[in-house]
């Protein structure tokens, strides 16, 4: 168990429901082109381990999408997912305002407020995934039956 004093919203939320975790700070900058690739560079982790979060707008409601870096996020298997008809990705500023995170840094865990979450169902074939700990330059692993617990999430195939 990491300590509480990770300071994020995310990483409060893992200590606080007693979630084992762990940390891993890296250095890329959030402009860098295949940015995904490049952290799981840095961290040496398995690219299809590292999930990145993405917030998208399915029929006008805010919707939260993690899928792996290794792949894009596919807007109608996501709409379908949550009972929509069509998605588009949310404008920056929006997603920024929502979940209380900057690009580079969103968490699905620990968001201003809670938005419908889908996971991409690859992550149910790891031990661990690693995702965003809400802040730019800090990444968590944790089991993905805890992210999809904690985040009330569905499980659907959203990834190209």
């Amino acid at each position: 168990m990491a300590k509480k004093s990770a300071g994020t919203p995310a990483t409060a939320l893992l200590s606080a429901e007693r979630v084992a975790y762990e940390l891993h700070p890296y250095e890329v900058s959030p402009d860098a082109p295949d940015y995904g690739a490049l952290v799981a560079q840095a961290l040496g982790v398995d690219p299809h381990r590292l999930f990145k979060t993405l917030i998208a707008e399915v029929d006008g409601a805010l919707t939260v999408a993690v899928v792996p870096v290794t792949g894009d996020l596919d807007l109608k298997a996501l709409a379908a997912a949550v009972g929509g008809k069509r998605a588009t990705l949310a404008d920056r500023a929006v997603a920024e305002r929502s979940t209380g995170y900057v690009r580079g840094g969103i968490s699905p865990l620990g968001q201003r407020r809670r938005l419908p979450t889908v996971v991409d169902d690859s992550a149910l074939d790891l031990d661990q995934m690693v995702i965003s700990a809400g802040r730019r330059g800090l990444q968590v692993s944790v089991k993905p039956a805890d992210l999809v617990r904690l985040t009330a999430a569905t499980v659907a195939a959203i990834r190209t």
